[in-house]
């Protein structure tokens, strides 16, 4: 904390009156600032990709079992090992013969702590919301392999590949595990061992960054967005630029996205539906994926996570979940209504477990885009007996918001003129996107009031706090400024908000937001005592309130290294230089004394 007493309350920084300092008028105009790299040990830039490799194998006495974990050093506890055990495989009655790729989420056990945390933090900083790392949960990326073989007792030879890591970037890691897994069944462990050693030479996750990644004698190519980059615009066209403007030996891979998936292709069979999944999702609605495969199944529950974007969603959410999973009675219990949670699904058995659930989705086996599905009306849960019902969504609610009759028909037309899947997976995103933004912006402009005028920020006292969130302060807004600015769409825009503020997404959302702000202000706070005279201000100081001075602007330094505060480039050195200067005018032993380093 800055140095408080009776000094002075007009030494005050020269602004104009109105002036409100919003934290997104500091992004960087290209991209995040540079991160330097400490000094990295052996599998620490692999421990910044991945937390591990398992291959998972059928054992007819033991069942699904943990082969190998890779590298060998990597520490997973028996129930972690036991959810991947699980969750590796596709349900018997998927059926999946040959190759199969999903993927799954699960909950780290608790007090784990990684060596790389405050050096990871740096990459999450400059990420946006949606691709921050997940803090207790893991990703399970699943390269599955069922084909027929005489030579073994069950007739079958089943085995799983999986990359176990802390990001979301499924297409990038999907990408990732087509070069590993054909490799790795043929060769086995060799195989492994050398993907793992490239994996260690390969650049940390930078956002911003064009990242070459040498893999298996092949280059991939991308670019991890950040959270300065403009919603909605693709690197694709920029990051193809530069990949062929290099001469390469090797064989490249441009992955034009690392996280996207295909909207289209997963909403193509309840399309008609898509508006109201959307308002499911934003409100943290209980929702449950019934699919014929955990493929289906994981990139629906994705589709469906990602369709709020930019906004992240910050309620639970499995892209595939069995009855085996240990959150499996916590998430069934008829004894309280569903939690906040999507869950994707494959077992017959959820049809009856999980038949008292508010709103259920029900997929069949994705068609071609280039085929129509049938789409049918709103079902009555009653109606979903057996997992083989129809395909449809099954619920009784009742969207707030007209339904958009224009985006079906685009959507259709593009089917019947066979357009291109990934131009409609692009409108589909971009609707979604502007759906979002025309929903979040009355939210930011009323947050952004809520900062204190700049000119409140004095350097001898404590940086002034944000004024309370007011729900009703909000909703008057919402008649000069609201969404019907930016929407065509008509509807109960004031009831889907009064349901958003009760939300584990808005609450998410205002957290990240005051989180933000607090620091923005912090920031403030420490340029305005950079401007000072600090030599001239200590003249009037005894020894000891010199030495209290210097202690807490030291204080404060470190937190604002540890949190990363948005300062100007330059304010984090001139205030070490402002520290230096005021020790050496303190006599020697107490010069020796401040110099000395914290105890930890």
């Amino acid at each position: 904390m800055a140095s408080q007493g009776s000094e002075a309350p007009d030494e005050q920084l020269e602004e104009p009156e109105d002036m409100r300092v919003s934290p997104a008028e500091e992004m960087p105009v290209d991209g995040p600032p540079a991160v330097e790299e400490p000094l990295l040990l052996p599998w620490d830039r692999f421990s910044s990709w991945l937390h591990c490799i398992c291959v998972v194998g059928f054992d007819l006495e033991l069942g699904q079992a943990v082969e190998v974990i890779y590298p060998h050093h990597s520490k997973l506890t028996e129930k972690e090992k036991t959810s991947i055990c699980y969750l590796s495989f596709p349900d018997s009655n998927s059926g999946c013969l040959g190759d199969t790729q999903f993927c799954f989420r699960f909950r780290q056990a608790a007090g784990r702590k990684s060596s790389l945390g405050c050096f990871l933090d740096h990459f999450d900083r400059d990420a946006p919301v949606c691709l921050k790392r997940d803090q207790g949960y893991y990703y399970g990326y699943v390269y599955f392999r069922q084909v027929r073989d005489k030579s073994l007792k069950r007739g079958y030879f089943q085995k799983s590949l999986v990359l176990i890591s802390k990001l979301p970037y499924v297409t990038f890691f999907h990408s990732l595990l087509k070069l590993i897994a054909p490799e790795y069944f043929e060769k086995q462990e060799p195989c492994l061992e050398a993907a793992c050693n490239d994996i260690d030479r390969w650049p940390t996750p930078c956002p911003g960054k064009i990242l070459t990644l040498p893999i298996m004698g092949v280059v991939m190519k991308l670019r991890i967005p950040t959270c300065y980059d403009k919603p909605g615009t693709s690197q694709l066209v920029q990051s193809a630029l530069i990949f062929h403007s290099q001469s390469d030996s090797l064989v490249s891979i441009i992955l034009p996205t690392v996280h996207e998936v295909d909207l289209f292709r997963c909403f193509h069979p309840v399309f008609f539906h898509i508006q109201m999944l959307w308002e499911l999702v934003l409100l943290g609605e209980a929702l449950v994926v019934m699919a014929p495969s955990p493929a289906e199944s994981s990139d629906t529950v994705l589709a469906l996570v990602s369709c709020i974007s930019p906004l992240r969603y910050c309620s639970d959410f499995r892209p595939y979940f069995t009855i085996h999973d240990s959150e499996f009675k916590e998430y069934t219990t008829r004894t309280q209504a569903p939690p906040s949670v999507i869950l994707g699904v494959t077992n017959p058995f959820f049809a009856k477990t999980l038949q008292h659930w508010p709103h259920i989705i029900r997929i069949g086996d994705m068609k071609q885009a280039g085929e129509m599905a049938k789409q049918m009306k709103v079902k009555k849960l009653k109606n979903l007996k057996t997992l083989d019902s129809k395909p449809g969504v099954y619920t009784a609610y009742k969207p707030f918001l007209n339904k958009d009759e224009d985006i079906i028909k685009q959507l259709q037309k593009g089917v019947q003129q066979k357009r291109p899947s990934a131009a409609q997976n692009a409108i589909l995103r971009r609707y979604f996107l502007e759906l979002t933004q025309s929903f979040i912006i009355p939210l930011e402009r009323y947050v952004a009031s809520l900062m204190p005028l700049q000119k409140s920020i004095s350097p001898w006292k404590s940086p002034p706090q944000l004024r309370p969130f007011n729900q009703e302060e909000f909703m008057k807004t919402l008649e000069k400024a609201g969404p019907q600015l930016t929407s065509r769409l008509k509807g109960d825009w004031i009831g889907l908000y009064r349901q958003f503020l009760r939300s584990p997404n808005f609450d998410g959302w205002f957290r990240n937001r005051r989180k933000e702000m607090m620091q923005k202000l912090e920031a403030l706070h420490l340029e305005a005592l950079c401007e000072e005279d600090l030599q001239l201000r200590i003249q009037k100081h005894t020894e000891v309130e010199t030495v209290d001075l210097v202690l807490k602007l030291k204080e404060k330094l470190t937190q604002a290294e540890k949190d990363q505060l948005p300062v100007k480039p330059g304010t984090l050195p001139r205030l070490q230089a402002h520290i230096e200067n005021i020790i050496l005018t303190l006599p020697e032993d107490l010069q020796g004394i401040l110099h000395k380093p914290p105890s930890p």
